[in-house]
């Protein structure tokens, strides 16, 4: 009896192996959706719409973006989170709601390892920028934060956003205060910045190239090409570079072979003239793009570097 229930049992999962095997070799043959977690024409909407038309090119079939921005960008990554595992609901969006958001967020009901890396499509710079005349480089802006009471008033897309994050960092190794004014995105922030009211004014370098505003840092590992002669904060003698990535993930369980073919579509399209295009007009710097193995190793590296930086500042909910 227990060996007629082995080969049994044997021959179900050869039997589900064969069938999985061959949903895969027919993979799409619907309608793939590419959730945004944020609203049209942001850089991820952006980009995300060029993959999905180049990969409904090479695949023969339909795919299509849907925006659900809110919360963050929890909302649409928490749809995904708990989506079938089968390839037909992806996410397209920032890093930030799939690394710090479990971090920050006790209903985001998912977490990092919720998801499937596929690639790596943007890395978005932070600059900070402020009004001509005003600080010369970050060691100007510290010391006049230094001496005001209270610290200078600095502006972000909001609160636990990347450049939010950033600032929190330059304000813990260099124990000076800079005091938070969060805003609903960074067109708001700059704006306020442009108007004198804030001292200055942390964004991702896509929004705040042609703002007319000084930049007197640069929030990454390396300096932009777009704008050579922005010193990034790094280098200044400041060690504040967060990361800020983003690209297209799925739900945790995509068979292999599916997710073998995404990755692989995913590389073509961003060698597309049309994303190569997106890609200049969006400052993105040269290491940008990353397979699915580097962008899962980014991930990882991004939920432990933000934890240590959340930790130290009491954001982390248990």
């Amino acid at each position: 009896m227990t060996r007629c229930r082995t080969i049994i049992a044997a021959i179900a999962a050869a039997t589900f192996g064969l069938a999985g095997s061959a949903a895969a070799q027919t993979y799409p043959d619907r309608i793939v959706e590419f959730v945004v977690p944020s609203t049209p024409g942001a850089s991820a909407d952006i980009l995300g719409r060029i993959l999905a038309d180049s990969m409904s090119a090479q695949f023969g079939q339909r795919f299509v973006v849907l925006n659900k921005p809110g919360a963050g960008g929890v909302l649409g990554t928490a749809q995904v989170a708990q989506a079938k595992p089968d390839g037909y609901t992806l996410l397209h969006g920032a890093a930030v709601s799939v690394t710090v958001a479990p971090l920050t967020e006790r209903q985001a009901g998912y977490t990092d390892k919720s998801f499937e890396a596929i690639c790596q499509t943007f890395k978005n710079d932070q600059v900070i920028v402020a009004r001509p005349n005003t600080y010369k480089n970050v060691a100007d802006l510290i010391a006049a934060s230094k001496a005001k009471a209270g610290g200078l008033n600095y502006g972000s897309p909001g609160l636990g956003t990347i450049p939010h994050l950033a600032m929190a960092e330059l304000s813990q190794i260099t124990q000076v205060p800079f005091n938070h004014v969060p805003f609903k995105g960074p067109a708001e922030s700059i704006q306020m910045a442009i108007a004198g009211q804030i001292d200055f004014t942390v964004a991702p370098l896509t929004a705040a190239a042609g703002s007319g505003l000084f930049m007197p840092g640069l929030f990454a590992e390396k300096r932009n090409a777009s704008i050579p002669d922005v010193p990034t904060v790094r280098e200044q003698g400041f060690d504040v570079a967060p990361l800020s990535i983003g690209g297209l993930v799925a739900p945790a369980g995509l068979p292999a072979d599916v997710k073998q073919k995404l990755e692989r579509a995913c590389m073509t399209a961003m060698q597309s003239e049309a994303f190569q295009r997106i890609v200049k007009t969006t400052f993105q710097p040269g290491d940008f793009a990353a397979d699915s193995a580097g962008f899962a190793a980014n991930l990882t590296k991004d939920v432990a570097d933000k934890r240590r930086l959340l930790t130290a500042l009491g954001m982390v909910k248990n």
